[in-house]
């Protein structure tokens, strides 16, 4: 009877490791494919971050891409753990486990919370954004990430093109009469900016806080799908880890 459950439960270990193995190498690539968008985030979403007051954006792209690091590294340790049979290592890979679980959380809470703001923040500050820092010295980012909003969402103004007549540097002379910029036309030439018909520039489309507000909510929904979505999948994870401890405790004893 004794050899019975010896056997029994070297047979439960066994697919247990496999289990936790298998687990260990679809977490890495989740790792990976969290790392790649909070990376994509920073390197190719993050043109209009210039235009934001709040840096939570910018934040959530940053613990993705933390998160993903120390879960490709994770996976790695957990498939050592697994197979060397170390219950410290296996404590150390639960313990990570739940920090990647908590940043990835936090993650998708961030992301849902600023969802919910974006507008807000977006009516109270994009204006006074554009029309108080756009051509202003030391304001180069701000600058061109207006151009490249104007030009790539087919916009002018934060609510329509009439928002440049505010503008510090259309009313400084600097702007050698133009009346918007000339990343509000429709063809882009030096100086086009001087007249503002509709033929000429984005003038009935509309302004570009709806159009920004649009874009930025929808990477929000990757950035927070990603989130919940893997530290959901990490709650295996750390049941078949205490699974394995247990089994290899009774094991040992």
């Amino acid at each position: 009877m004794g050899e019975f459950n010896e056997k029994k439960a070297t047979c439960g270990t066994v697919c247990l490791k496999y289990l936790l193995f298998t687990y260990n190498c679809c977490f890495w690539l989740a790792g990976l494919a969290v790392m790649a968008v909070g990376i994509w985030t920073l390197a190719l979403k993050s043109d209009y971050i210039s235009l934001l007051a709040s840096s939570t954006y910018l934040a959530t792209a940053y613990i993705l891409v933390v998160a993903g690091g120390v879960v490709m590294v994770t996976g790695i340790l957990g498939c050592c753990a697994t197979f060397k049979e170390r219950r410290n290592l296996l404590r150390l890979y639960f313990i990570l486990l739940l920090l990647i679980f908590l940043l990835e959380i936090i993650a998708g809470i961030l992301a849902y919370v600023y969802y919910q703001q974006l507008n807000t923040e977006l009516k109270e500050n994009l204006k006074d954004t554009m029309i108080k820092r756009y051509h202003q010295p030391g304001q180069e980012s701000v600058t061109s990430a207006v151009d490249k909003l104007q030009q790539e969402f087919h916009c002018c103004g934060s609510n329509n093109s009439k928002d440049w007549k505010d503008s510090e540097w259309i009313r400084s002379g600097e702007a050698n009469n133009r009346v918007v910029p000339d990343s509000c036309c429709k063809t882009v030439v030096p100086g086009c900016g001087r007249r503002d018909h509709a033929s000429n520039i984005y003038k009935v489309e509309g302004g570009c806080i709806t159009k920004l507000e649009t874009f930025i909510q929808e990477h929000l929904r990757v950035i927070g799908a990603v989130g919940i979505g893997i530290a959901c999948v990490q709650v295996f994870g750390m049941i078949f880890t205490c699974c394995l401890y247990r089994s290899l405790k009774l094991e040992h004893y």
